[in-house]
């Protein structure tokens, strides 16, 4: 999931599949270190669906753990990159947030 194919919130935290919010990655990481995070991301995602395909419960937690790793470096797990206080949305109902008048805009939009 790319926040570039969705809507991406005024301030850049997050983008909205399906009604609900996404913390998206770190912007402040340089960009060879972010492409190694996704590479490793990528990496971890498909040690999951062939632990999966294998019924292997010992590598799909390895392979999970390896995924939350990935995904707090980048910054869209764990503590939040922006320092303003904001609270942490991720995975909210847009419409219970204070962005819902804001996507009640992006929907109007032609």
């Amino acid at each position: 999931m790319s926040g570039d194919a969705y809507p991406v919130t005024p301030d850049g935290r997050y983008f909205v599949v399906r009604g609900r919010l996404w913390r998206r990655s770190n912007p402040g990481l340089p960009e060879v270190e972010r492409a190694a995070l996704v590479s490793a991301l990528m990496a971890a995602r498909r040690a999951v669906g062939v632990a999966l395909r294998a019924d292997d419960k010992a590598s799909l937690a390895k392979a999970r753990a390896e995924v939350d790793r990935a995904k707090v470096a980048l910054g869209e797990r764990g503590p939040v990159w922006w320092q303003d206080g904001a609270p942490d949305l991720n995975r909210h109902l847009v419409a219970n947030t204070p962005y819902a008048g804001w996507m009640r805009e992006q929907d109007k939009a032609p």
